[in-house]
């Protein structure tokens, strides 16, 4: 068996109506780490972007379910701020991010460096795009223009309906 580039990995998000892109950013995170630290925006944190976002209970639950069918080694914490015990935790060896949310991870780089950490390698994965070529995210689900697998809705007569 192949040895895993990484022994501790982070990755942390909202994690909001649970997505291929989502499930994306975790495979990736599980294929190059022996243990994934997984951080969840707690409601108070997540509340700050003002959208309609799941309850921090039900996001964790929907991890949870996911996690379950993979034969890999993860906590699942919550996170109150964006950084979480990556710039208090030198054991930290990578983060794996969105290219949407790599500037964060510049940033605990920064905080670690300042703290006499060593710096995280900074692993990139790509949105994974919807039907249209438009990235899939939670806040297209909440709109209804695409499903959870990123997949058109449109809307007929006032009923939604997913498009062939």
């Amino acid at each position: 068996m192949k040895r895993k580039r990484y022994s501790l990995v982070a990755v942390g998000g909202t994690f909001d109506r649970f997505h291929r892109g989502h499930r994306r950013l975790l495979d990736e995170a599980f294929r190059v780490g022996e243990t994934v630290m997984i951080g969840v925006t707690s409601d108070e944190f997540a509340s700050r972007k003002g959208e309609d976002i799941e309850p921090c209970r039900s996001r964790m639950k929907n991890l949870e379910e996911y996690l379950s069918k993979k034969d890999s080694h993860y906590r699942i914490m919550r996170l109150d701020d964006p950084y979480g015990t990556t710039v208090t935790d030198e054991r930290f060896d990578a983060i794996v991010v969105s290219r949407e949310t790599e500037p964060v991870a510049h940033e605990i780089n920064r905080i670690r460096r300042e703290r006499g950490f060593r710096e995280m390698d900074v692993v990139v994965i790509d949105m994974v795009p919807a039907d249209d070529g438009i990235p899939i995210s939670s806040t297209r689900i909440r709109r209804g223009e695409i499903d959870r697998m990123g997949h058109l809705i449109r809307r007929i007569r006032g009923a939604l309906k997913r498009k062939r």
